[in-house]
């Protein structure tokens, strides 16, 4: 593995990992009152062209990143339209 796939695999680590805190607050305390419908589908329609971008790039780092952030974001949606 090369040096750029790493660095690629790391960035990707830190902003894929950024969500899971929020995934939990919603969980814990039942209230997504603050998270936009509006930001969140069009951020996980953004996610899935990235994922598609990846794809189509045959990027590790690209598909592994965007593939956990498009779960984490589409439970949060979930838990929003649960817990409304």
């Amino acid at each position: 593995m090369d040096c750029v796939t790493i660095l690629g695999l790391v960035a990707a680590s830190f902003t894929t990992f950024a969500f899971l805190p929020q995934m939990i607050k919603t969980w814990q305390t039942k209230s997504a009152k603050d998270v936009s419908y509006t930001m969140l589908i069009i951020f996980i329609i953004g996610i899935f062209l990235w994922l598609l971008y990846g794809i189509f790039r045959h990027d590790v780092a690209i598909i592994i990143a965007n593939f956990i952030i498009l779960i984490l974001n589409l439970i949060i949606l979930w838990l929003k339209i649960k817990y409304r």
